[in-house]
């Protein structure tokens, strides 16, 4: 179901979460008739096999649609209603075969091109707002029967007491932005993975402190050597031979443990 955009987001839609408006596109003819209901701007989105930033386009006031379905190879698609969102956030969290369930504090997450660029942790959202997003991710475990760890990326819309979220895309599995919990989180989420799917009691998964990690993209793997020695880092290096543009390399990770 999550391997499929337009699945994905009735199923959310059915759980009575808010997901952005969407419509199907199978021909140039749904795109137009697609554009016309939600506006511009829009994303056209391939319904399959897209990731940071691959197989979708902005549909802006000046973009020609048959060069936008063109662009996208004519593949079975889905156009989003633009959402001017206040920050990325995403819920890393684990449901045991039992039901038990466990989330990690609520990420906000930062891109760049389409990728992720940094992850803090706690987010700066109100505390109404991460709530709400933790039992979003909770009800998509559970109507999904998922067991193990798997992530939910959101839109914070709004502010202060207007604030809420909407729902983007489901990650059934450990996720990028849940990387900061193998030092920064009592149970990191791969250990809690193991847990779940094993059928061991879920571990805790509260914060170590105040959290940064950043993803290492292209060169910035080079810088290595003074990451190993600024104090407090913990790097991660994925074993990548080749530093290309756009390709995730490794990680560091920063913990500031908090006064109390």
């Amino acid at each position: 179901m999550t391997q499929d955009r337009l699945s994905e987001k009735r199923f959310v839609s059915e759980q009575g979460l808010t997901v952005a408006p969407f419509r199907a596109v199978d021909s140039l003819a749904d795109l137009e008739a697609a554009v016309a209901a939600l506006g511009r701007p829009s994303v056209l989105k391939t319904r399959r096999f897209g990731y940071d930033g691959k197989g979708q386009v902005k549909i802006l006031p000046e973009t020609d649609l048959a060069e936008a379905y063109e662009a996208i190879g004519g593949s079975p698609a889905v156009l989003e209603g633009f959402v001017t969102f206040a920050r990325e956030v995403s819920v890393v969290a684990a449901r045991g075969a039992d039901g038990s369930f466990a989330a990690f504090d609520l990420c906000e997450n930062e891109h760049r091109d389409h990728i992720l660029a940094f992850t803090r942790i706690p987010a700066q959202v109100s505390a109404a707002t991460e709530a709400a997003a933790i039992e979003a991710a909770r009800r998509i475990g559970a109507a999904l029967g998922y067991v193990g760890v798997f992530a939910v990326e959101m839109f914070v819309v709004g502010e202060g007491a207007g604030e809420s979220v909407v729902v983007n895309e489901i990650a059934p599995r450990v996720h990028n932005s849940g990387h900061w919990t193998s030092e920064g989180a009592q149970t990191s989420q791969f250990h809690q993975h193991v847990r779940a799917v094993c059928g061991f009691p879920l571990g805790s998964a509260a914060r170590r402190g105040r959290v940064e990690m950043e993803n290492l993209i292209g060169d910035a793997a080079l810088r290595w050597r003074d990451l190993l020695a600024e104090p407090g880092a913990h790097l991660h290096l994925y074993g990548k031979r080749e530093a290309r543009p756009g390709r995730k390399m490794g990680h560091v990770t920063r913990v500031v443990p908090e006064q109390g």
